[in-house]
């Protein structure tokens, strides 16, 4: 599992004790494994930046609350500020980071966050491609070329989620470029982004799950988005 900190990490850290969403009780220590679950001894690979290290939420996220809850063997593959598209050739984009993995590696499921970073860095979008080369220097190809390489790679589901609502023309557009993804090569989306559910919470929920529009607290990953990551998971493995 390999999950980068670094000083602006730490500063994230002391930004995040505060919030009321980062309360003790909380914390990924204090869930009830639940020995019935269905994902108990899965492995799942969770590739992302910095909403799958959990960067203001003291490092938990979805895949550790899953290893505790539901004792999914979790891979987590994060480091904060990483972009989907790989155009700089440095052997941070996702593109590059999860060709580390073993391919001898035994995985049942491979989990991968639409990054909002490629949106925040101007990452060019592209187009999705019916087949052959992906050009990974964009958001749509590094899409496709993830979910070809895991399917070869590890031959298991591959599935995307998005981040919950917040305003940004660009991340709206990613969205829609995995939808396209999604009905083309058949990839299960965990679409937090329209789920109507999500966004009806009350503001007074909203304020303790999420540090900011696009990281949760311990209590959002805990209560509001890992139950729609075990639902998924639990169809894409049934």
């Amino acid at each position: 599992m390999r999950v980068t900190y670094d000083e602006k990490q730490r500063k994230a850290n002391d930004e995040a004790v505060g919030h009321p969403g980062n309360a003790p009780r909380y914390d990924v220590s204090l869930v009830q494994p639940d020995r019935t679950s269905p994902l108990r001894g899965k492995a799942v690979a969770f590739l992302g930046s910095s909403v799958t290290v959990g960067a203001f939420s003291l490092g938990q996220a979805c895949a550790d609350y899953l290893a505790r809850r539901d004792g999914v063997l979790a891979l987590k593959e994060a480091v904060s500020g990483t972009t989907l598209a790989d155009d700089e050739h440095d052997g941070s984009s996702y593109v590059e980071r999860m060709r580390t993995v073993p391919a001898s590696t035994h995985l049942d499921a491979f989990v991968c966050q639409l990054s909002t970073n490629d949106a925040w860095q101007g990452k060019a979008m592209g187009s999705v491609a019916d087949r052959g080369h992906y050009d990974t220097s964009t958001v749509a190809g590094a899409i496709q070329d993830e979910v070809a390489y895991a399917r070869e790679t590890w031959g298991c589901p591959v599935l995307f989620y998005t981040g919950t609502y917040f305003e940004s023309a660009e991340y709206a557009q990613m969205v829609g470029l995995l939808a396209q993804v999604s009905d083309l090569m058949g990839v299960p989306v965990i679409d937090l982004y329209h789920d109507e559910g999500m966004r009806a919470v009350s503001p007074e929920d909203y304020a303790l799950y999420m540090h900011d529009p696009v990281h949760p607290t311990k209590a959002g990953y805990e209560l509001w988005w890992t139950p729609k990551f075990e639902e998924a998971l639990i169809r894409a493995l049934s």
